[in-house]
């Protein structure tokens, strides 16, 4: 199985979005034994809605892809790229 990323915990990840202003997303990893899939529930950081805004789901090959239909495309690979890069600070 190849190593997807190293992000194990919650963690929030600032994003420029396509209106132009700037947001900062939750990242809550969750990993899924029974289908071998990686899952990232995405939140708005700061906001009284809890509603999510989806999640980004990786495969054991490290393809990943969002569910969902509020984030932009740009959006969606900016928090994929987040995620593969994320590595914990020492």
């Amino acid at each position: 199985m190849a190593t997807i990323t190293h992000l194990t915990r919650e963690v929030k990840a600032w994003i420029k979005c396509k209106n132009g202003r700037d947001e900062i997303v939750r990242v809550v990893p969750d990993f899924d034994d029974s289908q071998r899939v990686f899952r990232y529930s995405l939140y708005y950081a700061f906001s009284e809605n809890l509603s999510p805004l989806g999640c980004i789901l990786f495969d054991t090959e490290g393809y990943w892809i969002y569910d969902g239909d509020i984030l932009s495309v740009d959006e969606q690979e900016q928090l994929g790229k987040f995620i593969i890069n994320y590595r914990e600070l020492l």
